[in-house]
Order: structure tokens, then sequence, then C-alpha cells
């Protein structure tokens, strides 16, 4: 049977372990601080991410994988018996990612890779590659699992709620004195995967107002379609996360699987500490 490498890269949030557990590659999104490089997720985690930030006042700047990031990971699957390649990026309105790893198979002619615009992010992207894996444990061909891996992508849910704008303002996108307004009326701003972009929905204030209205896009979005999985995403709050997770299974049949994931240093430097979410595939 032909060896299919899956591969993705780390805006998926897949940790280390889950992504080993299924065979697949991670090519990692660069975080720089000043002079200081690191490999998302592999080489720094929120906990060191957020101490940084707190301590210098300023956001470090994050790069996609290069092309010839892929194209070294690309060479690795061969080098190890892989067959033909399939990577799933970070969608392409989000970040050049996707451009890079095309741009890398030119390095391969006549090698069989396919690259996949997943036009998510976070769990959406990693449930793809882990679906994608699960489908080639099972045996399905190169062409079985894009098709399935495709299949997935209309079928993505994702809410969540920020708990702070600070960290949005040292970013630059609203002025420090709106996000101390908005600090000090307790705004949380309600967040939507649209049209392969994550933006910015509605604003909501306190916590409470914020769960109940997540509860409510989640459920109106699942609308009678049954629930395949869910994941609950947040950055450094397990315990708002937790708290979602309650109100949500009050209101849809969830699956027994139950996972919660923290955002990786990637995505969550664009949100800040206190970020919750919840993300839903349904079932086709």
């Amino acid at each position: 049977m032909p060896k299919i490498q899956i591969i993705t890269d780390t805006d998926s949030n897949l940790p280390v372990e889950l992504a080993k557990k299924h065979g697949i590659l991670l090519v990692p999104i660069t975080i720089q601080f000043g002079e200081e490089s690191f490999a998302d997720s592999l080489e720094i985690q929120n906990p060191e991410l957020f101490e940084r930030i707190d301590k210098i006042g300023k956001l470090p700047t994050t790069a996609a994988p290069s092309p010839a990031a892929f194209s070294k990971t690309f060479h690795s699957a061969f080098d190890s018996g892989a067959d033909s390649i399939i990577c799933i990026t970070v969608g392409s309105k989000i970040s050049r990612t996707y451009e890079s790893a095309l741009i890398a198979v030119e390095d391969f002619p006549g090698k069989k890779i396919t690259v996949i615009d997943s036009e998510f992010l976070t769990m959406g992207q990693g449930y793809m590659a882990v679906i994608a894996a699960e489908a080639v444990n099972a045996g399905a061909s190169h062409e079985e699992v894009v098709a399935k891996v495709r299949s997935i992508i209309p079928r993505c849910i994702l809410y969540g709620s920020l708990s702070t704008l600070k960290y949005i303002a040292l970013g630059g996108r609203v002025s420090s004195l709106a996000a101390s307004m908005a600090n000090m009326l307790n705004i949380r701003p309600i967040l939507a995967m649209k049209d392969g972009k994550l933006e910015m929905l509605e604003k909501v204030r306190t916590r409470k107002a914020a769960m109940d209205r997540l509860v409510e896009l989640l459920v109106k979005a699942v609308g009678d379609k049954p629930v395949e999985r869910i994941c609950y995403v947040h950055v450094m709050n397990l315990e708002d996360a937790e708290f979602l997770q309650s109100k949500l299974a009050s209101q849809l049949k969830l699956p027994d699987v139950v996972e919660y994931f923290d955002f990786g240093p990637g995505v969550s430097v664009h949100t800040g500490v206190g970020l919750v979410g919840c993300f839903i595939l349904t079932r086709e």
C-alpha cells in the first residue's frame, strides 16, 4: 500500500504529541523577538510568550514558514519512504503559508504532492490533518483522502471571545485608550471564522454575556446537523473553556469525546491571554 504523508503547519494548533500519534509532520510558524526567533509550539509556548510580551510591552512578529521550510519537510517525508504528500495549510486569506507550500512543490518535479488551503486555522485545520491521517491508516487512496479533507471545509464552525483588548492595542489595531476603556467597561469582542478569515463579529459586555452569546451563535450555526467533533480552544484560560462546555452541553447533543486545546503562539499572539472559543465540525 502506498505510503501517504500528512503535513500541516503549526497554525493548526495540533499539540506535538497528537501530531506524533497520527504520524503528522509539523512545519512551524516563526515567532520573532528582535534578533531571537522561535519555532511556534516547538520552541516557545504561551506562558513564556506572554511573559516576554508583558516584560517588553511589545508584540513579537510572526512569519509564515518559508518555501525552504516546506521543502525541507517534503524532503524528509520522501527520504523516510513516503510515496506522496498531502499538505494542509492555514487559510490563504490569513497567511502566506499556503503560497510558501505551493512554491516548495516546484522543487519536486514528478513527485505527488497535494497542497490544500484549509480556509481555516486552529483545530479546524488541525482536525483536517487528523482525519486525513486516520483515512490514510484506514487504507484510503491519496485522491480519497484529498476529497475527504475538502469535504470538511464547509462543515467547520468557530466562534470565540476575547477577554481583553490589551494585546490588540499592542499590535496597533486599536488605540491604547480604546483598549483601556473597553477593559474598564468589561467589553468582550466576539470573533468568528467568516469566509476564510477570523473577524470581529460584535462586542458584548461581561463574561456572562459573552458566554451566553457564544452558545447562542454556536447553537444557531449547528442547527439540526449532528456534531461530528468538537473542541474548545483557549489561551491560558481553561476555566472559561470548561464553563463554555458546560453551557453548550445543555443546548446541543455533543460527542462523548470533549477536547481542550491551547492556542499556539502563532495564533495567540494576535488574540492575547484569556481568549476562549469553540470549534465544531458537523456531519455531512
